[in-house]
């Protein structure tokens, strides 16, 4: 019997195999009838499928029933009760207790969401498809038909021993017949019964085998023939798609030879004729205040004349890029302190990101312990501290006589800090406690940054840079990050001030949801979506820019932003349009007016503006930056060894500077140890507060070394605004104060 047990395939469906996908098992009371009410089953989740028994022992041979997880609905009722539907069928279950309970919703849900990444068939339109959707579809089709053999192989196997026992069980039934009457009858009859009870056990895997074959096939038929018809309609499209090249060269070609000097002729005047550029028109959006943007004839005569006239009061010139060629590898650049412009090459170490994320779904992640393999060598006050790239708009925006040019030159700021990130898929490091970053660029730039972690829990900075070009800067963030199965969502809370010394105009802004995609399979990549209100507190002015989220279905170019600048009327001054990864412009309106409706019903609003202008633009990656974590020219920078900084500053961290050094198992080993010590100076520090309670004392609080916490009456709200101190600190060399963080 045990050989024959062993000899059988499993009546489970292997399914897909999921990734270090862990099986889940235990007692749950299942719901029967109105007669029995529940009864108490074997249940166990593995590979994407529920399946259930009523006793241990019948794994081996009987499985009463089977749910694929990757289209099931999970409710959690009260008192240990959770019900699972799927295919038009509920089950109703109970645990024993509500901590059970909890273990086993977890383990539901993690196993549905990784079965419907590897599906990869989602019904929104969300983009986690990402550039390499078709290659995931062709190994989950191999996977699919790789299962389907196994489960031929396992029928095959059935019908041998389906066959061989049905002999046998033929042949003792014969000698029951030859020796009734005799003494050994009995001894014959136990062997038929042995023989029968075989013969079942192996009809039923049979059967079970049958019925696993049948729902694999039947629940990936309707995805196949989608697919198949996805490639018939790709391959007619690219076959009508090389027809018509064909015949634009061939067009070409015949052109070319017959009449070379006209077509060269022709392509010399389109180069110097400009006029056509004036007909540029844009659609008009459905969800955003819609907006045509055209060219008046008094634009199209003062761009023929030649003016050298500012648009802009505050003196900056007409395209607004005075500052344009500001690269890292331009003239004046160079008479500036010489900074280092590459650092080692990252290895390519190999790691199992799903084995690390699996534990973390629905958990935030800055409190799970991460190997530095998943970092970049940068703490997130120098990501913070990042945001400063394009510095030289603030210092621009402080020359504008206009609040309304100076709005326009805030949100191109706020939309550039987003620049850096478009190639940077890995996490910065979660700094220590107290940890500070200090950034000294006024010889370069003019201005001062300092930033320092304020709290661990939940993991929140505060940053504060003053310019001596005219402003200053300062923000208090909080980092919720969640892991949602098949992307990672970053969501910075807190608003970020800007005020300009001369004018006081105070701006105020928060950021928008970062989210990296394919964490299970396929290629990372990074995508902002939201909406950022600028509002200038002072003079009531606002700004909307809206981050349209990648969509594989939408027709716009990805990774767009838009915005209109209004005063404190509501009117409508500039339109804003632009890609957060390149380049914003911005473009004057002069008029406006109520268009035809557009879906829905809805009315657009036609505005129509002057020839666009270029607010900001990219800087080019440094060479080799592919294998340099995708760091620009002053990321590259940001942890280089500088004396006479705090003990606390990132810049000395040891597992942050041998990870950047190549190092990273030493790193690793670093790594651990600070976040060890970490853990047990807040157990202490929880010791001690409990204590404090207990004899009926002040509870002491951590207060940060350079910032304090104080409330905006107006805002009503709570922040920690830089108290000073720490420059004078470091002309001093005064640092006795800092704590052994490292």
């Amino acid at each position: 019997m045990d050989e024959l047990v062993r000899s059988l395939p499993s009546p489970t469906l292997p399914g897909i195999h999921l990734p270090c996908l862990d099986t889940h098992k235990g007692w749950l009371f299942k719901w029967t009838n109105y007669l029995k009410g529940y009864q108490r089953r074997w249940f166990v989740l593995s590979n994407g499928l529920l399946s259930y028994y009523r006793t241990q022992a019948e794994m081996a041979h009987t499985c009463r029933g089977t749910i694929p997880m990757a289209a099931a609905h999970i409710e959690v009722g009260d008192t240990c009760h959770l019900m699972i539907s799927s295919a038009g069928r509920s089950y109703h279950l109970k645990a024993t207790s509500e901590g059970e309970c909890q273990r086993w919703v977890s383990a539901l849900q993690q196993a549905k969401v990784t079965a419907t990444a590897l599906i990869q068939h989602s019904e929104d339109d969300s983009g986690d498809e990402g550039p390499d959707a078709e290659e995931d579809d062709r190994a989950l089709s191999q996977g699919v038909l790789k299962t389907l053999a196994n489960k031929l192989d396992d029928l095959s196997t059935c019908n041998d021993l389906i066959g061989k026992h049905g002999a046998a069980l033929q042949r003792s039934l014969s000698e029951v017949e030859e020796l009734r009457g005799c003494a050994n009858s009995v001894d014959k009859l136990k062997s038929v019964n042995e023989r029968a009870a075989l013969f079942r056990i192996t009809s039923n895997a049979m059967i079970n085998a049958c019925r696993d074959f049948l729902d694999v096939a039947q629940s990936h038929s309707r995805r196949w023939q989608k697919v198949l018809q996805h490639e018939r309609e790709q391959r007619h499209h690219l076959e009508e798609t090389i027809e018509q090249l064909a015949k634009q060269h061939n067009s070409l070609e015949t052109a070319w030879r017959e009449k070379p000097t006209p077509y060269a002729g022709v392509e010399r005047s389109c180069k110097g004729d400009d006029s056509e550029e004036n007909d540029e028109f844009f659609d008009a959006m459905e969800d955003t205040p819609s907006f045509i943007t055209l060219s008046t004839n008094a634009e199209t005569q003062h761009k023929r004349s030649g003016s050298n006239q500012s648009m802009m009061s505050g003196g900056v010139p007409h395209d607004w890029t005075d500052h344009e060629n500001d690269t890292p590898g331009s003239n004046h650049m160079q008479l500036r302190r010489a900074r280092r412009s590459r650092i080692p090459d990252k290895p390519n170490y190999s790691l199992n990101l799903w084995s690390i994320m699996k534990n973390c779904i629905g958990k935030d992640l800055s409190k799970i312990p991460m190997p530095v393999n998943f970092n970049e060598p940068l703490s997130m006050l120098q990501r913070l501290t990042e945001d400063l790239e394009y510095s030289e708009l603030l210092d621009r925006a402080a020359r504008c006589d206009s609040s309304l040019e100076q709005m326009c030159l805030v949100a191109a700021f706020s939309v550039s800090s987003y620049s850096t990130t478009i190639h940077r898929t890995a996490k910065p490091f979660n700094p220590l406690l107290g940890e500070t970053y200090e950034l000294d660029r006024l010889e370069d730039y003019g201005y001062r940054s300092i930033c320092e972690q304020v709290s661990h829990h939940p993991p929140a900075a505060a940053h504060h840079v003053i310019s001596q070009r005219g402003w200053t800067l300062w923000q208090h963030i909080t980092i919720d990050s969640k892991f949602r199965g098949k992307y990672v969502s970053v969501m910075p809370l807190g608003n970020i001030h800007l005020q300009f010394h001369s004018s006081g105009n105070h701006y105020v802004w928060s950021k928008v949801t970062s989210t990296v995609h394919n964490i299970i399979v396929g290629k990372l990549w990074i995508d902002q979506s939201g909406d950022i209100d600028i509002v200038n507190s002072t003079t009531k002015d606002t700004c909307h820019l809206k981050f349209s989220p990648y969509s594989y279905f939408c027709r716009e170019a990805p990774r767009k932003v838009t915005g209109v600048v209004e005063d404190q009327e509501g009117t409508a001054h500039y339109i804003l349009s632009g890609t957060w990864d390149e380049k914003m412009e911005s473009a004057k309106i002069v008029n406006s007016s109520q268009g035809c409706g557009g879906s829905e019903g809805k009315q657009k609003t036609v505005y129509q503006t002057l020839q666009s202008k270029l607010l900001w633009k990219k800087y080019p990656l440094p060479d080799n930056a592919e294998n340099m974590h995708y760091f620009s020219a002053l990321a590259l920078t940001l942890n280089e060894p500088e004396e006479g900084v705090a003990p606390t500053d990132s810049r000395l961290r040891p597992d942050q500077r041998l990870m950047e050094a190549g190092l990273w198992d030493e790193a690793n080993t670093h790594k651990q140890r600070l976040e060890e010590c970490q853990r047990l100076e807040r157990k202490r520090r929880e010791v001690q507060a409990t204590q404090a309670l207990q004899e009926g004392q002040e509870v002491e609080v951590y207060q940060p070394l350079w910032f304090e916490k104080r409330t905006d009456d107006s805002a009503r709200e709570s922040s920690y605004i830089y108290r000073g101190g720490y420059w004078e600190a470091k002309e001093r060399q005064d640092w006795r104060q800092c704590p052994d963080i490292f």
